[in-house]
């Protein structure tokens, strides 16, 4: 069976990861748009444990964009300086916060997030998902690009941007908001790189991974 023709319901086959899944908040520990914002810039190419780590005392000194836009990178550095790529992550997150002045302003579209310094689609979706806001696309954090070829959804790649633009031609768009998040959690949780929990997957029933074990 060749799981890449348009036959396979992949909405049907993903509804038990929906059902799994829905609506459970992000890992990042957030309290609001502006700490959400900023996590998700803090967090790539990083862990969000490692990021909800520092966070405390990072939003204890920065409370608000207002905050950040009176600082500076060198002042911003030792709050982060734990984090990978900190010194162009302090420049993106000034940036940000000159440009947007107060939490108020914080965008909440596709287009305008990704003008954002440090915000491409992958963080987008999460900030636009976490936000409730109708889905422009699908998260593809590494998780995604890792479990949705190993299902048998899409064809491998490495790059996020393709592997999103893969999803959102196989499956129908009132799903796009949750499903990225679902895949990302199933991730995280049951299909891990090593050593999958194969008897817990809720999917394993249309999994490529799975029948060829």
């Amino acid at each position: 069976m060749n799981l890449f023709e348009e036959s396979v319901d992949w909405a049907a086959n993903l509804k038990p990861l929906l059902e799994n899944y829905k609506g459970r908040k992000h890992p990042l520990e957030y309290q609001n748009s502006y700490q959400l914002m900023v996590m998700v810039i803090l967090s790539a190419q990083d862990s969000d444990a490692n990021i909800n780590k520092i966070a405390p005392s990072f939003f204890e000194a920065y409370p608000n964009l207002e905050s950040l836009a009176v600082s500076n990178v060198d002042a911003l550095i030792p709050h982060i300086s734990k984090v990978r790529n900190f010194g162009t992550k302090a420049s993106w997150i000034i940036e940000i916060a000159q440009l947007l002045k107060e939490d108020k302003n914080i965008p909440l579209t596709m287009e305008r997030l990704i003008a954002l310094k440090g915000i491409g689609r992958k963080s987008a979706n999460v900030i636009m998902r976490e936000s409730n806001i109708p889905a422009e696309g699908i998260i593809a954090d590494l998780h995604v690009i890792r479990v949705a070829p190993r299902i048998g959804l899409i064809a491998e790649s490495k790059d996020g941007n393709k592997v999103e633009k893969q999803l959102m031609q196989v499956l129908p768009k009132e799903i796009w908001g949750e499903i990225g998040m679902s895949i990302s959690f199933l991730g995280r949780e049951i299909c891990r790189p090593t050593n999958p929990k194969c008897d817990n997957c809720p999917v394993k029933f249309c999994c490529s991974y799975y029948k060829n074990i």
